[in-house]
């Protein structure tokens, strides 16, 4: 019996009878982590990371079924030995391992190689089979070491101060704003938009210990955060509260902008190359290190990297599934709606 199926509900284990972060309503999911293409809506119960729980809830409901395991820690269900490995992507972030009768399969769930001061780095799990995500498949994707883009986010925020202007990053409520957070500590207070507020609060309330931020809300005072440092979601790129801010400079953190750069987000002023996912060399490291028999590629630019596995002797196959950005910024949009008119 093979232990995963790709199903149209999602991936589903099939001796436990659980599906792993499904993209349609099932009585049992397994959650790598509380993005929101691969933690949804309208599951009966929930098994995910100890630092994921409050996240789940502050996203979906506070009347959810969950129940939580720490890494390493493990569960049997009908037979299947699961258990939750760092990932590195963001905070609770999981590699799901399952083990049956001998045989190991691993979700990687989204992950980062690069230790980012803030994540419990990623850790390799040896494996028969794994299943690896692609968002930055190609070759053109080589992050920068958290140092140097520290020093280039620190210097911009600088030269905006010696010429009297607020500085606003834009990042994901959850993962990218707390990376973000990180990189600004110690700088100057940081002032963080109501989404990314509430999502800390549920962070904090884990136990993780995060940089402190101020809260923003609509009734802001223009001369408390002039020449300060703002954080808000992506949703709010040339809103009204946005207009507000006194001589705003503003600055998108995404791996896209090594190549994208303004074609993506036009009307910024400045650009940082920022990923929470794993760059090329990552992607081929991770994937060497659990020594896989079978290599399943999901989201991302899954046919080139399936290939090139193949062509470099790893056996691989491409799986269309329901993952990426489009779920998350939907999300971050009704998010702000929410918080606006709150």
């Amino acid at each position: 019996m093979k232990i995963i199926r790709f199903t149209k509900k999602g991936i589903y284990c099939t001796p436990g009878k659980f599906y792993i972060d499904p993209w349609h309503p099932v009585d049992y999911a397994v959650i790598s982590h509380g993005h929101a293409d691969h933690a949804r809506w309208g599951m009966k119960h929930y098994l995910c990371h100890t630092h994921t729980k409050n996240i789940l809830k502050q996203r979906i409901s506070q009347d959810i079924s969950v129940e939580t395991l720490n890494y390493n820690e493990s569960k049997t269900i009908n037979g299947v030995k699961v258990s939750f490995h760092p990932a590195g992507h963001i905070i609770g972030s999981s590699q799901v391992r399952l083990e049956y009768k001998g045989k190991v399969v691993v979700f990687s769930g989204d992950y980062k190689i690069k230790e980012d001061n803030l994540t419990i780095p990623f850790e390799p799990i040896t494996c028969h089979e794994f299943i690896t995500e692609s968002t930055f498949g190609l070759p053109i994707y080589k992050w920068q070491t958290e140092a140097a883009i520290q020093s280039q986010i620190h210097n911009w925020v600088a030269k905006n101060k010696a010429n009297n202007r607020t500085s606003v990053f834009f990042g994901y409520s959850l993962g990218k704003s707390q990376r973000i957070m990180k990189l600004l500590e110690g700088l100057d207070e940081i002032y963080v938009h109501n989404a990314i507020h509430h999502i800390n609060t549920a962070i904090t309330a884990s136990g993780v210990k995060i940089p402190e931020t101020i809260r923003l809300d609509g009734n802001f005072k223009k001369a408390d955060i002039q020449n300060k440092i703002i954080i808000m979601p992506p949703a709010l790129l040339g809103s009204k509260m946005l207009k507000r801010v006194p001589n705003v400079a503003t600055a998108i953190c995404s791996g896209w902008m090594q190549i994208r750069g303004n074609r993506r987000w036009r009307g910024v002023d400045a650009g940082f190359v920022v990923s929470d996912h794993a760059d090329w060399d990552g992607l081929l490291k991770a994937v060497k290190a659990t020594n896989a028999e079978k290599v399943y590629v999901t989201h991302g630019s899954q046919a080139i990297f399936s290939r090139y596995l193949n062509e470099i002797g790893i056996e691989s196959e491409e799986v269309i599934t329901e993952y990426g950005n489009d779920q998350i910024e939907s999300e971050e949009k009704q998010i702000v709606t929410q918080e606006s008119t709150s």
